[in-house]
């Protein structure tokens, strides 16, 4: 709670927030299971015109899954795909129990394609990779 009130001194102050320090407040909603306060940072992040990151969809959607709202997780799921932000292991494994609770059982047969081609395309990079060295 108290670094919550330190952060919202600095949204109304003249500290410039970025990624990080959102990240950081989002975060500790999550961790302290207050996702309406993680989305209500989410949207103040747009306000500032910060572009969210994994880290920040990796919490928001987190947040909102574990608090029951598989619909709203899945929302950010598919905003942070229309964003192109890449996904990570953990948003993968999150969006996987959200569709499962919402019994969406098509739109988790996408999610595992679009894993299997996250998957490939790393594989891809690191063969590259280690072919220039």
């Amino acid at each position: 709670e108290h670094a919550l009130q330190i952060f919202w001194v600095m949204l109304h102050s003249t500290v410039e927030s970025d990624v990080i320090t959102f990240d950081a407040a989002i975060s500790t909603c999550e961790k302290s299971n207050e996702w309406e306060k993680a989305l209500c940072f989410f949207g103040l992040m747009a306000q500032s015109k910060v572009e969210p990151n994994t880290i920040t969809f990796s919490a928001v959607i987190s947040a909102s899954e574990r608090a029951g709202e598989g619909g709203k997780a899945l929302q950010l799921f598919d905003m942070m795909r229309q964003r192109m932000v890449e996904p990570d292991t953990t948003i993968f494994n999150v969006a996987a129990n959200a569709y499962e609770k919402c019994d969406a059982r098509e739109s988790t047969l996408q999610l595992f394609s679009v894993v299997a081609y996250a998957n490939w395309k790393n594989l891809a990079v690191a063969s590259a990779f280690s072919n220039i060295q």
